[in-house]
C-alpha cells in the first residue's frame, strides 16, 4: 500500500504533497476509516445483500438522491420486479411509473436496457470486472466502479460527488472538479488509496458514507471526523471552501400546458418516441392554431438540469375535434398512467374543488 501511494504523481503544492510524504498517516487513514463505518455505517438494505441485481440498483437509484429518498422505491421496485429477467420483460410505461417521484428517468431507462442486455446474455448475470461492466448499457466509471467492488469484491475505485468532497477536503485541493484534468487527477487518488481487494467494499463504502454524514456540504462534523487528523481543510479550518465548483448557468424557459376537460375526463397526449418524455403521459402543449384558451388554473416554476421552468396549465378546448394521438383520462385513471413529475403536480390542481365550477371554455 505504501509503495502505491509513493508513486501517486501529485503535480500541484499544498496539502495532497504534505499527506503524500506521510505514509504512515495514509495508513491510519485507512484504519480509522474503516474502524468508523464499522460503528456509525447505516444499515441499509443493499449492504445486508450480496445480489448484485439488488445492488446495482440501489446504485442507480442512489445517484443525485438521498438515502431516505431512495428506501421506498428500492423496496417497492424489488417486490415489482425481483431480478433481471422481470424487469427486462416489463414493459417501459410500467418501469417509469415505478419510478415516477424520484425524477432523472433517465436512470430508470438505463436500468430497464441494462435488465434486457443482462438477461439477452448466456450468463444472465452481471460481468464481475469494471471492463465488463463498462460494456453494457447505462454504466459509466462510478457505476462500474461500485458494482465490481460492492457486489462482487472486486479492487475498483470510484468516485461520486461525497468522495469529491472528501478528497478535496483532506488534500486541500482548491482547484474546479469539473475540469477534465481535476477530474483524472481525482481518480488517480481514488485508485492509490484503494486498499487490497478484500478490504475494498468497506473502504468504498466509508468514504461514501463519510461524505453523507459527516463531511457534509455545511456545517461539517469535524470534531466526530475519522480522518480529521491528516485533513488539510480542518487544518486550515476552511472546510466549506472545498470543494471548488464552477458556477451553473441557469437558463428561464416558458412552457404552456392545456387543460382540456369533457365530462370530467382531460385530454392526455403519449411523449415522443424518444427523449426525456419517452413513454410518459402528459397534458399537451397549448397550441394557439388548434385550440381556444382560456384563464390560467395554475402556474409554477420547477428545475430540470441547467432550466428553471414556469409551468403555466391554461383551460382550453379544441377548435376542429381532437386529434388522432391522445386519449381522454379522469384525474383518477391519470394516477395509473407516468407522469413527468411537473404535469402530476398540475395533476393535483384538477381534484380542487373549484375547478369543476370553472370549466373549459
Amino acid at each position: 500500500m505504501a509503495k502505491r501511494l509513493k508513486r501517486l504523481k501529485i503535480q500541484k503544492p499544498g496539502g495532497e504533497a504534505r499527506i503524500e510524504k506521510n505514509v504512515l498517516l495514509l495508513r491510519a487513514f485507512h484504519r480509522d476509516l474503516a474502524a468508523w463505518f464499522a460503528r456509525a455505517g447505516r444499515d441499509l438494505p443493499w449492504r445486508r445483500t450480496g445480489d448484485p441485481y439488488a445492488i446495482a440498483l440501489s446504485e442507480f437509484m442512489l445517484q443525485q438522491t438521498q438515502v431516505v429518498t431512495v428506501l421506498p422505491y428500492y423496496h417497492r421496485w424489488l417486490r415489482l420486479f425481483p431480478d433481471w429477467a422481470a424487469l427486462a420483460a416489463a414493459p417501459t410505461e410500467a418501469v417509469l411509473k415505478a419510478w415516477e417521484g424520484l425524477g432523472y428517468y433517465t436512470r430508470a431507462r438505463n436500468f430497464h436496457r441494462l435488465a434486457q442486455a443482462v438477461a439477452a446474455s448466456p450468463e444472465g448475470e452481471l460481468p464481475a470486472t469494471v471492463e465488463g461492466l463498462r460494456a453494457l448499457p447505462g454504466i459509466g466509471p462510478y457505476t462500474a466502479g461500485a458494482i465490481a467492488s460492492l457486489a462482487f469484491g472486486q479492487r475498483a475505485a470510484l468516485i461520486d460527488g461525497n468522495v469529491i468532497r472528501v478528497f478535496t477536503r483532506v488534500f486541500g485541493i482548491g482547484e474546479d472538479v469539473a475540469g477534465k484534468e481535476m477530474q483524472a487527477r481525482l481518480w488517480a487518488l481514488a485508485e492509490g488509496l484503494l486498499p487490497g481487494a478484500a478490504a475494498c467494499a468497506v473502504h468504498n463504502s466509508a468514504l461514501m458514507e463519510l461524505g453523507a454524514l459527516i463531511c457534509t456540504p455545511r456545517n461539517p462534523g469535524c470534531l466526530l471526523c475519522p480522518v480529521a487528523a491528516v485533513c488539510e481543510a480542518r487544518r486550515l479550518g476552511t472546510p466549506e471552501r472545498f470543494p471548488v465548483k464552477g458556477k451553473k448557468t441557469v437558463e428561464r424557459r416558458e412552457e404552456e400546458i392545456a387543460l382540456i376537460e369533457k365530462k370530467g375526463r382531460y385530454w392526455c397526449v403519449p411523449g415522443p418516441a424518444r427523449g426525456r418524455l419517452a413513454g410518459f403521459w402528459r397534458f399537451p402543449d397549448f397550441d394557439a392554431a388548434a385550440m381556444r384558451g382560456g384563464g390560467a388554473v395554475a402556474e409554477f416554476d420547477y428545475s430540470i438540469t441547467r432550466y428553471r421552468v414556469r409551468m403555466r396549465g391554461r383551460r382550453a378546448s379544441f377548435l376542429k375535434g381532437e386529434p388522432e394521438a391522445g386519449r381522454w383520462c379522469s384525474p383518477e385513471e391519470m394516477e395509473a398512467l407516468p407522469m413527468p413529475s411537473a404535469h402530476r403536480k398540475m395533476r393535483g390542481y384538477l381534484l380542487e374543488k373549484n375547478w369543476e365550477k370553472e370549466k373549459a371554455v
